[in-house]
């Protein structure tokens, strides 16, 4: 079975993070703002990454991650830019 970590575009700009072991259907709840909180208030989202882990450990931890990302890497990382986001990684650090 796998599990995924994905991000959402929210209708007023902002990121939401979660993880999942059925994708399609936890994007059909977000859809219809049948899971409530903060993207039914914020609807339509649209998916703009995920990705598939072996354990649900794993799909948290990449979760957890990622909710913890500036806005600038987020959108490095819906880009695919992995440059950006090890420059971003490093200018954080000082």
């Amino acid at each position: 079975m796998a599990f995924y970590a994905y991000l959402l575009r929210c209708n007023d700009g902002s990121y939401y993070a979660g993880h999942t072991d059925d994708i399609e259907l936890r994007m059909a709840q977000h859809e219809t703002g049948a899971l409530g909180g903060y993207t039914a208030k914020r609807l339509p989202v649209n998916l703009v990454w995920s990705e598939n882990f072996p354990t649900r450990d794993e799909a948290f931890a990449a979760e957890r991650r990622v909710k913890g990302w500036s806005r600038a890497k987020k959108e490095a990382l819906i880009a695919g830019d992995w440059v950006m986001i090890s420059q971003l990684s490093r200018s954080r650090r000082g």
